[in-house]
């Protein structure tokens, strides 16, 4: 059987983990996991069995995942239009280097800004072009000539 004070203190080891692991990460998933283990911890002092901390650990970790969910939403609200790369969706642009899918080259200008780009249909679009914006896949715009 397990030493009750290992066990204690073992839970709290891993509470200090997961609130330390969760400042190293985006999101915010891994500290539900630190109130979990504290509440495991909890359970261990009072004396439960291992079982019982097992319980315990899953009922509130899945309680603080789900609470602190609804409580990121209530805070932050929703995103405005055109945050970040979405602002480009839909815009028109000018190809300053030669799209081609074969060579994968393609730089595109849209306001003030250069972008990578490929074509959406997989066709060659020439300098100068105008283009717009069709979606983003990761740093790279995917464009569709406009028609004249």
């Amino acid at each position: 059987m397990l030493d009750m004070n290992i066990l204690r203190w073992g839970w709290l080891v891993v509470a200090m983990v997961f609130f330390l692991a969760e400042v190293f990460t985006a999101g915010f998933v891994l500290a539900a996991f630190g109130v979990g283990a504290i509440a495991a911890a909890a359970a261990a002092f009072v004396g439960l069995g291992i079982e019982w901390q097992l319980a315990v650990f899953i009922l509130a970790s899945v309680a603080a995942i789900v609470y602190s969910r609804r409580f990121a939403e209530r805070v932050t609200g929703p995103q405005p239009e055109g945050v970040g790369v979405d602002r480009v969706l839909g815009k028109s642009g000018v190809v300053l280097e030669t799209i081609d899918p074969l060579q994968a080259t393609g730089r595109v200008r849209i306001d003030r800004e250069e972008w990578r780009a490929q074509s959406a249909d997989d066709t060659v679009i020439p300098v100068d072009s105008l283009v717009e914006v069709v979606r983003v896949e990761g740093t790279r715009l995917i464009v569709r000539e406009e028609s004249h």
